[in-house]
């Protein structure tokens, strides 16, 4: 995630890209924001609590008849159960134990021959938990049911759930609704027909993370928002293409903006893909967008891509959760996201089942 240093912020894709700022409300009375610049890396900064309240007041402004050509009612939060318990004899992230944010190692993830068939496994593993995600998605559940059936298939395959504990995230999947961007936290809110919903899953399984995503419909859902999860789809199909030893990783972001812009889609910039293994979210920072970047993909080596596409604003906000992003205009995001390795042939996908 962080070029150099130790910064300390919440999931790897609330990594901020290029001149952008992503406000994170703290607990003691400040608002902390990250940035990322091509030739630096991350500035962490401090700023007084009283500029938290302009999320809340973006937020709460837009009313339905501001969603972007749209008549969906504007997301809501539901009411959260309490943290689901892991047994105790599974093995747990170090940063479980600490109940503190994670340093940030900028050593890329490349594996011995051992390493990988772990990283096999693991990848396996949150593929089948996400597939199985996927057919519970219907009209009428809850995200937080879905949260349950997640955590209780991952504990029952002996892995924790990775985002759980994670800098203080209270649940062991992301479901990310309509206008949501990235990191919605599971409650009480029923899906409704029309809705799309991104399902993030992340085992920690033999010390090892295995990380992915997909955007699911519920019901029956309108032409453009299926156009949109589709070309995410597709972004993120090319992207994995063009990978292989020796390739720079500007290449990434080049091909999924490159699509992108074809179907006049909003690319998101402040979240980025990133190395993946022993750690949850490791070097190298892998920007979805056209950027000038320098590095070079390595045999062996793990990362993530999870390019987000908006149909409006590519611009977010955060709620006062300090974890769900939805879009500033309300418009509908979509994400997909594999984990792959770098080997001879290019690139093999770890996520798929």
């Amino acid at each position: 995630m962080v070029a150099t240093g130790s910064i300390q912020p919440p999931f790897i894709s609330t990594f901020v890209g290029d001149c952008g700022f992503l406000p994170s409300v703290a607990r003691n009375s400040v608002i902390r924001f990250i940035k990322f610049s091509k030739g630096g890396g991350l500035i962490y900064m401090q700023l007084p609590r009283s500029f938290s309240g302009l999320t809340n007041s973006l937020f709460n402004r837009r009313s339905v008849d501001d969603t972007v050509g749209s008549k969906r009612k504007p997301l809501k939060r539901g009411t959260l159960s309490p943290p689901r318990p892991v047994p105790i004899h599974i093995q747990r992230p170090p940063y479980v134990k600490t109940k503190k944010l994670p340093g940030i190692v900028s050593k890329p993830e490349i594996h011995d021959e051992k390493g990988v068939e772990f990283m096999r496994t693991s990848g396996r593993l949150a593929a089948q938990v996400l597939q199985y995600a996927g057919t519970l998605v219907k009209p009428g559940i809850t995200t937080d049911e879905i949260d349950e059936a997640v955590h209780q298939m991952i504990i029952e395959n002996g892995a924790y759930p990775s985002p759980l504990g994670y800098g203080g995230f209270p649940k062991s999947v992301c479901t990310s609704v309509n206008e949501c961007i990235c990191h919605g936290i599971p409650d009480s809110r029923a899906l409704e027909d029309g809705d799309i919903i991104n399902v993030d899953v992340t085992v920690y399984l033999n010390g090892y993370h295995g990380d992915t995503s997909a955007t699911f419909f519920v019901g029956e859902v309108d032409e453009d928002a299926r156009n949109l999860v589709k070309v995410t789809k597709e972004c993120l199909d090319k992207a994995i293409a063009v990978c292989a030893p020796g390739v720079e990783f500007n290449n990434i972001g080049r091909t999924i903006h490159d699509h992108a812009d074809k179907h006049k889609y909003g690319v998101v910039q402040h979240f980025v893909g990133h190395g993946v293994g022993k750690l949850f979210h490791s070097d190298p920072v892998i920007l979805h967008y056209r950027n000038n970047g320098r590095g070079r993909m390595v045999l062996n080596q793990t990362f993530t891509i999870e390019p987000m596409l908006t149909m409006g604003s590519i611009h977010p906000v955060v709620w006062s959760d300090n974890w769900t992003v939805v879009t500033e205009d309300g418009s509908l995001s979509a994400q997909f996201e594999h984990t792959i390795l770098i080997t001879n042939d290019g690139a093999e996908i770890l996520t798929e089942c």
